[in-house]
Parts: structure tokens; C-alpha cells; sequence
């Protein structure tokens, strides 16, 4: 009988990094079940379906208003409930969200060893990202396997105490659902996204941090709208992620400008084409520091610090935080300096080359053949 891996998922991003695992799982021999918290229900369906993924368990968690107190107390016991009885060996997560600790948390509870996708990064900041942070180092203490992408994590979790033989540093699976995707014949911008005239360039943009609601994404937004203006040839597409916090400020200094395009959120191909179109990425994402520079897409990253500071270091990323004149500065040499600008937007691969979740199979497929022979 083959060995079972729950892999547990609750927010979009999740589902693109986990897609990869889950098949590799698969092609491995393993057993792999998919349970959905739906932490974020509708942006995770969406991006199940891209990736043609069904649940076998989904606890539905996402409440109106919810807070990380009430999405915790319902997914500890919910998580465990499910472990239980599942008969699995091992319980995979990924990434630093509410869903991931309690997966672990409660994988403990239970007793199954727990593995952790994109084990160790470190901000060095408690409160930046927020509760991201903080997520991923509860969680690390709780993990069996350490899944390190680079090894920036598997020195930041040897810091900590983690034993070497615990941890595997394997890349990001996020290179590998991007270089799928980019592959694709039939990847094409979505039909909400106007065609570029001659002369324009795209700039994609995405904000959703929570630690910048509030008067760092006034700045922000007050710093693109000034760039909007003053560049009428940049067409910049930006999907807006649901939350209050974020449509309304979004409409209040973009809405209504010609080259600002609002649209809702991109299923992961056409984010992808989008990407792979723009000229610039303005962010405070953290997967799209990982993806866009694979790509060659300069990226300039409004957060002070960075958990991912690998793409920094190979050049393909800056950090601009909400500073309207650090933007400034930045995205005028870019815009303007044709030689910055090729000295940046050459593809870079820190985080991978794209065979992460076949080492992250193999890895288990391993230790859970010693372990059935012993």
C-alpha cells in the first residue's frame, strides 16, 4: 500500500506552489491527498481549478470579517479532526500563512510528522510581513522536514538550532509551476487586458500586504498615480486583491486615469502573460519576487525588508519600501536609463531550476521507504 501525504492548502498562492508537489507525489508512488482550508475561498478556487486540482477534505474556513484569533481556533481542531483518521503519514504545507501553522500545530497534535515547503525565510523582523513572520517561525519547531529553497534558509533555520540532516535545500516550487506555465502554446494576456499601442510599455503592479494598509499604501498608490501621470506612454495593469482595505484606497488615487488599467484578480496563466509582457513589476508581493526575475522582469519591491533577499543580492530586485522619493528615483532610472535597465532585467534563477517538488517526492519517498522497511 502506498504511503499517504495530505497536502494541505488555504490561500491562492499555496495552491501555485503546492500544484507541482502534488503531481510529483504522484509520479513518485505516493499516496497524495489535497485538503483546501479556504483560508481565501474565492481566489483559491480559482487557482484549484488552473491547476486541475480537486480536495479530497475542504473545512470552508473563510468567514466574513474573520480574524487570524477566529481562523485559527476553527482550523486547529478542524485539521486535526481530519489527520485522525486519515491514515496519513506525513502532512505537507507550504509558505507562512494562519493555515500552515495550524497544519502543523495540529499534525503534532495527531502525531504525524509534518514537512514544511518553503522552509526558513526570515525577514529578521517580527512584524514585517505581518503575521507571515511570525507564521514561519512557529511553525518551523513543529517540522520533521525542512524543505529550504536556497541556502540563505538553511543557514537562517542551522541559526536556530535546526539539525543539518533536517533540512533539504531543494529550491522553490514556484520556479517550477512558472516555467510550466511560461511554456504553455496557448499562455495569452487575459481579454480584460487592453493591447499595448506602439510606444507603450506595460508595468504590472500588485498590492495586498497587511502591514501596509493604511498610510504606507496611501503613499504607495499616491506614488504610482504621480508615475502614471507623468508617463502617459506606461500602461499599468493592476489587479486588486478584495480586500476592503485595498479596492477602495486603489480607486481612489487610480480610478478613472487612462493608462491605469483596475481589474479584478488573474487566474495564474494570465498573471503569467501579463508578467511576461510588462516592461516593469511593482510589488509588494512575495512569490512575484521570485517569478518575475526568472523572467527578466525588473521588479521593485515596496517593503523595507525582504524575506527573500536572494533576488536582491543577484540584482533582479530592489527594495523601495513606501518612500515616494526612493520610488521615485528608482523607477525613473529604469524608466529612462536604458543601461540600468538591461542590467536588471536579465533572467535570474536563485530560487530554482525548476525540479524543486521532484526533489521534495524523492526526498519522501525515500525516508518513508527506510522507515516502512525498519
Amino acid at each position: 500500500m502506498s504511503k499517504k501525504v495530505i497536502c494541505v492548502m488555504g490561500t491562492r498562492p499555496e495552491v501555485i506552489k503546492m500544484a507541482p508537489v502534488v503531481k510529483a507525489l504522484g509520479a513518485a508512488g505516493l499516496d497524495a491527498r489535497v485538503l483546501a482550508t479556504a483560508q481565501h475561498r474565492g481566489m483559491l478556487d480559482q487557482m484549484m481549478a488552473t491547476f486541475q486540482l480537486k480536495s479530497d477534505w475542504d473545512l470552508d474556513a473563510m468567514r466574513p470579517g474573520q480574524t487570524l484569533p477566529d481562523l485559527t481556533g476553527r482550523l486547529i481542531p478542524s485539521l486535526a479532526e481530519v489527520f485522525q483518521g486519515s491514515g496519513a503519514q506525513v502532512v505537507l504545507a507550504q509558505g507562512d500563512t494562519t493555515t500552515v501553522f495550524c497544519a502543523a500545530l495540529a499534525a503534532y497534535f495527531v502525531g504525524i510528522p509534518f514537512g514544511h515547503v518553503e522552509a526558513g525565510l526570515r525577514s529578521g523582523d517580527l512584524l514585517s510581513p505581518f503575521p507571515e513572520e511570525g507564521m514561519r517561525r512557529l511553525t518551523t519547531p513543529l517540522t520533521k522536514w525542512h524543505f529550504a529553497p536556497t541556502e540563505t534558509s538553511r543557514l537562517a533555520l542551522l541559526r536556530e538550532g535546526i539539525p543539518d540532516a533536517d533540512i533539504h535545500v531543494v529550491g522553490n516550487t514556484v520556479i517550477d509551476a512558472l516555467l510550466a506555465t511560461v511554456a504553455r502554446a496557448d499562455l495569452s494576456l487575459p481579454p480584460v487586458v487592453r493591447p499595448l499601442d506602439p510606444g507603450q510599455r506595460r508595468v504590472l503592479v500588485t498590492l495586498h500586504r497587511r502591514e501596509n494598509f493604511g498610510a504606507p499604501l496611501q503613499c504607495i498608490l499616491g506614488s504610482l498615480r504621480r508615475f502614471a501621470l507623468r508617463h502617459p506612454s506606461a500602461r499599468l495593469v493592476y489587479p486588486v486583491h478584495p480586500n476592503p482595505n485595498v479596492i477602495g484606497p486603489a480607486n481612489e488615487h487610480l480610478g478613472g486615469l487612462p493608462n491605469v488599467e483596475l481589474i479584478e484578480p488573474l487566474d495564474y496563466p494570465h498573471l503569467v502573460a501579463v508578467m511576461r509582457e510588462a516592461h516593469l513589476v511593482l510589488t509588494d508581493s512575495g512569490g512575484i519576487q521570485e517569478e518575475a526575475p526568472a523572467i527578466g522582469r525588473p521588479v521593485l519591491v515596496f517593503r523595507d525588508v525582504t524575506e527573500r533577499p536572494e533576488a536582491v543580492d543577484a540584482g533582479g530586485v530592489r527594495l523601495v519600501g513606501s518612500d515616494p522619493d526612493r520610488f521615485e528615483k528608482e523607477v525613473e532610472r529604469l524608466w529612462n536609463d536604458d543601461f540600468a535597465y538591461a542590467e536588471m532585467a536579465r533572467p535570474r534563477f536563485p530560487y530554482g531550476d525548476g525540479h524543486s517538488a521532484r526533489r521534495i517526492a524523492d526526498i519522501l519517498e525515500r525516508d518513508l521507504l527506510v522507515s516502512r522497511i525498519a
